[in-house]
């Protein structure tokens, strides 16, 4: 994989050699958490998206201390690689990606490819919860050079950044507000945010759920000016696939200046008083 910028992907193969090695600690993220309960990556850790990353009273995610305990409840340390899958070609999985280099961790690496192309491989699965001794992990102070908040994107209206919505054409026409069959946490107004470029995140990816090539991904995206301006801000409805467009830009593109807008159109489409275009 040397035409990234970055070594940060293993396949499926080096995962299933890699099983006993105890300097690392597979993670499964998912969309839809139960799909981890059937069946999943032998000393695979499951994650909840919504219950374990997310504060469960403000929305937003984890504090550095809420998140440090998390991961070392589970056997988790700084000292180790964490690798991270899930379903639907990585959503969460690279959400949680963004989500320890947000925390300073940067021993991570993503799988190419889904937990679907793993099972489709034939590679073995288990229904066994591994047990880990807890160990420390100390997140750092968060890296907001990555993370875009709601007062950023308003600025970047006016200035030369790159907004990318990498949602679907209907919902950034503003013709649905989410896509039936996804999480809802929903907003009150469709459409996007003005000049923003539409870039689907999934066209990022084969139809295995893999990475297109550097090259490829630098046609999509230049093609639509996005890698033009001086910084880039991806956003979506609750930030997980725009995680996965931050995966993409800042890890496989080598862009340093690239952020993720987590409040994303859930926080837009129920702002007061801020800018939507539809259409």
């Amino acid at each position: 994989m040397s035409d990234y910028a970055k070594d940060v992907l293993v396949e499926t193969s080096w995962v299933e050699e890699h099983l006993d090695d105890s300097s690392i600690r597979i993670v499964e993220v998912d969309e839809n958490p139960a799909l981890y309960a059937d069946a999943h990556i032998p000393g695979a850790i499951g994650f909840d998206w919504r219950k374990d990353l997310q504060d469960q009273v403000k929305r937003d995610f984890l504090g550095p201390d809420a998140f440090g305990d998390l991961f070392g409840r589970h056997g988790i340390s700084n000292d180790h690689t964490v690798v991270l899958y899930g379903d639907r070609n990585n959503w969460f999985a690279a959400y949680t990606y963004w989500y320890l280099k947000y925390y300073g961790h940067d021993r991570v690496l993503l799988v190419n490819g889904p937990r679907e192309k793993w099972v489709s491989e034939g590679r073995p699965t288990t229904a066994d919860v591994p047990s880990h001794e807890p160990t420390t992990f100390r997140a750092q102070a968060g890296d907001d050079a990555i993370r875009a908040k709601r007062d950023e994107v308003l600025a970047a209206l006016d200035d030369d950044r790159k907004l990318v919505d990498v949602r679907s054409p209907q919902e950034f026409s503003g013709e649905l507000i989410a896509m039936a069959g996804y999480e809802q946490e929903g907003a009150q107004r469709g459409g996007h945010i003005p000049g923003a470029a539409s870039i689907p995140w999934a066209q990022a990816v084969k139809e295995d759920g893999t990475f297109k090539s550097a090259a490829d991904l630098k046609e999509l995206y230049g093609g639509k000016g996005v890698l033009d301006g001086p910084s880039i801000i991806a956003y979506c409805r609750i930030g997980e696939r725009s995680a996965h467009t931050w995966f993409v830009l800042h890890e496989l593109l080598g862009r340093d200046d690239v952020k993720n807008y987590d409040g994303s159109w859930t926080e837009w489409g129920n702002l007061v008083d801020v800018p939507i275009e539809k259409g």
